[in-house]
């Protein structure tokens, strides 16, 4: 057994004496709660057992060891302690006070963690949920809750916000090929001046926003307008005027105002674009025979990796043609002399499916709601939210309709949230982890009990 499994083992002891646990391909664990009613569909909760590296130049930064799990009375500190070993741990916490409760759930409840997630998750949860398809078969389960978006105020109001969607994602690998040669005797453009010609031509085109009626963002500012005391009288009046139908060739007022709040909202509606990754040139007296960039790409709900494609082509097509190269458009070719080579990446998504937010008839997405209301009050609005960025849930669609990515814990004196994911100085409260217990267990209850 492995450490940080071995680790659970001894802190969770009655978890392993009255769970099933199976191992998938080395280190993911698939712990299983056998219900009592085999009809009712079972609830998988999921986090992921690895973290980010800690760049060593960066220790010195920390204000606690990275990896010393530091509790100071309020925080606890450390890499992965909000991204997501709180909900890790706050899960096997929950079924072990449960179990200590002497609950008998009738809905199985599958515990379900990868181990790759930080690298697209294919080694773990990428075979963890062929693994259930295959024991459970296709929308067999109730509901799936992973990490995901969290709290919010804004508007004058506190929103809990569980992703029910995700954009799609695809890279775009730009290779360029040219005659090398000696500095002294230059050609007028070398491989790195094209590819920062075409760089300069894609980031001149960013991609249109707009706001999808599928987009849960749309849910959110329909949430704002009825219950938000300072929602903005222009977004309202756009959002009340807006068409089902918007024409693709005409301007997203709303979402073009709704932008307006900063590139953390605007991307929730817009194709992002980011040059990541460059390389060019072996030797300052060569001329570079070869240059490479990489873009990212998060792909806005209502669009497909194809629109990427199609205009990543179209723009490399006027710089292949100025400078009389071949142009390899996604032919198969990765590169050849004298030419721009286009390839998309292995990992590309489409966007992913939206979960249902409806709460009549009685719903995941209701059960969802009345546990985050009756844990923080009602003041508190549970609105659709979209992921900019991707989980492990990736892999599990065909699972079930009902996807949530949610971090259910919420520290009312903490506004940092999750602090510093991915960063110096990560931690968690203490606060903010004991309620994520508290909203699991109320969760499994309630679940229990639903008639879905």
């Amino acid at each position: 057994m492995y450490d940080f499994a071995a680790f659970l083992k001894k802190q969770f002891p009655e978890i392993h004496r009255n769970l099933e646990l199976e191992v998938v391909n080395i280190h993911g664990l698939v712990y299983t709660w056998h219900g009592s009613n085999v009809t009712l569909k079972p609830t998988v909760l999921m986090a992921h057992q690895d973290v980010v590296p800690v760049p060593n130049a960066t220790v010195d930064s920390w204000t606690h060891p990275p990896f010393g799990g530091v509790y100071d009375g309020k925080y606890i500190w450390g890499r992965g302690a909000s991204d997501c070993k709180n909900q890790l741990i706050a899960i096997m916490e929950t079924v072990e006070l449960l179990i200590k409760a002497e609950f008998k759930p009738k809905r199985t409840l599958i515990l379900s963690f990868g181990f790759d997630e930080e690298i697209s998750g294919r080694q773990g949860a990428g075979h963890i949920a062929p693994f259930l398809l295959q024991k459970y078969g296709k929308q067999s389960i109730a509901a799936i809750v992973d990490e995901g978006a969290n709290f919010e105020k804004i508007w004058g109001t506190l929103f809990a916000k569980p992703g029910v969607g995700e954009k799609g994602y695809t890279d775009i690998t730009v290779t360029i090929r040219m005659p090398g040669g000696h500095s002294s005797i230059p050609s007028d453009h070398t491989s790195i001046g094209v590819l920062s010609e075409l760089i300069t031509l894609v980031e001149a085109h960013p991609y249109p926003t707009r706001l999808d009626n599928q987009n849960p963002y749309l849910g959110q500012l329909q949430c704002g307008a009825a219950h938000s005391p300072e929602f903005p009288k222009k977004l309202r009046g756009l959002l009340q005027s807006r068409k089902t139908n918007i024409c693709a060739a005409k301007p997203d007022h709303l979402a073009l105002e709704a932008a307006k709040a900063g590139p953390a909202i605007k991307y929730l509606m817009q194709t992002s674009q980011a040059v990541d990754l460059i390389e060019g040139g072996v030797k300052v007296n060569a001329l570079p025979e070869r240059a490479s960039a990489i873009i990212n790409h998060r792909i806005n709900i209502g669009e497909q990796p194809q629109d990427v494609t199609t205009k990543v082509s179209y723009l490399s097509k006027k710089i292949a043609e100025k400078y009389n190269l071949t142009l390899h458009a996604f032919d198969g070719v990765k590169e050849a002399p004298s030419s721009i080579s286009l390839t998309m990446s292995e990992n590309t998504l489409d966007a992913a499916p939206v979960t249902p937010t409806t709460v009549d008839p009685i719903s995941p997405f209701t059960i969802l709601s009345g546990t985050t209301r009756a844990l923080y009050g009602k003041d508190i609005i549970v609105t659709p939210a979209i992921m900019t960025g991707n989980t492990d849930t990736r892999f599990y669609w065909d699972l079930s309709k009902h996807i949530f990515r949610f971090g259910p814990g919420w520290d009312p004196e903490d506004e940092g949230g999750l602090g510093n994911i991915h960063t110096v100085d990560e931690r968690v409260s203490v606060k903010n982890h004991i309620n994520a217990v508290k909203w699991f267990n109320l969760f499994v209850r309630n679940m229990d009990e639903a008639e879905l």
